[in-house]
């Protein structure tokens, strides 16, 4: 709009001049001069603090219609970063595996702990990176958005609608935290997970998120005596009981890792819980010591 103005009054100007008016004294007359350098154009970039209605893979502009939080929506927006150096010199938005996401997601990681109050993944919560439509990106674009969903459960990722921003979510007493659970096994594989309250009879709990940092997606399926044991360090830790031979006859351990597509997008935390198969609780056993977790 406001470079229609401008064309106007240009134009304005120059029918002026052909009608042969004299300029008025203390103008020379000579208008190419008189006009102030246009600023450089500044490309879009989102906004940190709003919510949307859909999830989006790529932030398509046309896409992009921010909601108030207060709204139904299925994705926040909790933190805007954007790519520099190396990682900014690249022809096309980051693709799978790229040194560029890892970086992004590092970063949305990061910055989504701090604004939940703890690992995203101790709830019912999902992150999405998301970045600049291919045409955007030759245009100069490097930002990525850190975009938050609720998930309907552990076993299930799906966005599910909710009003709200997820600020502060995993720092009080909400249902979103991930408790205690009642899990189906059947020949060593978990088919599910219904969470139950911890007062209610239940054999399993959540105890924290392993980082398998140091592991490839294949040495991840391969190495699940390695994760189980990653997960059976935090499991002694949250129980307050020692980390020694005799932990395997306290309880087993249930984990989740991430699916490939998440791993090769930068997601290293596998979800730990503390199993007994063989025993009903009726109570969380964070802080219960050697008396509350015996040998068995």
């Amino acid at each position: 709009m406001r470079r229609w103005w401008t064309a106007v009054a240009v134009g304005g100007l120059a029918l002026l001049a052909l009608a042969g008016c004299d300029a008025p004294a203390g103008v020379d007359a000579d208008i190419a001069d008189d006009w102030p350098a246009l600023a450089a154009p500044l490309g879009f970039v989102p906004a940190a603090g709003v919510c949307h209605v859909a999830v989006q893979d790529v932030g398509y502009l046309g896409g992009y219609h921010p909601v108030d939080c207060a709204q139904s929506h299925r994705a926040e927006t909790m933190h805007v970063g954007t790519l520099t150096g190396t990682h900014a010199g690249r022809s096309t938005p980051p693709a799978g595996g790229a040194g560029a996401l890892l970086a992004a997601h590092a970063e949305c990681d990061r910055e989504i702990r701090r604004a939940v109050g703890a690992d995203w993944r101790s709830g019912r919560l999902g992150l999405a990176v998301v970045f600049p439509s291919p045409a955007a990106w030759t245009g100069g674009a490097r930002w990525f958005r850190c975009d938050l969903t609720e998930v309907e459960s552990v076993d299930e990722s799906r966005a599910t609608p909710r009003t709200g921003s997820l600020k502060g979510a995993l720092s009080r007493d909400t249902d979103l935290r991930l408790r205690c659970f009642n899990p189906k096994v059947k020949g060593g594989d978990v088919e599910a997970m219904t969470p139950v309250s911890c007062t209610a009879r239940h054999h399993a709990e959540f105890v924290g998120v392993w980082q398998a940092n140091d592991l490839s997606y294949a040495q991840l399926n391969r190495s699940a005596e390695r994760v189980h044991k990653g997960c059976m360090g935090l499991l002694a830790k949250y129980t307050g009981v020692p980390n020694d031979g005799n932990l395997r006859f306290r309880a087993g351990s249930i984990f989740y890792h991430p699916l490939a597509r998440e791993w090769r997008d930068g997601n290293r935390g596998v979800q730990c819980f503390l199993w007994l198969s063989d025993r009903d609780l009726t109570r969380s056993l964070k802080g219960v010591g050697t008396r509350g977790l015996p040998v068995r």
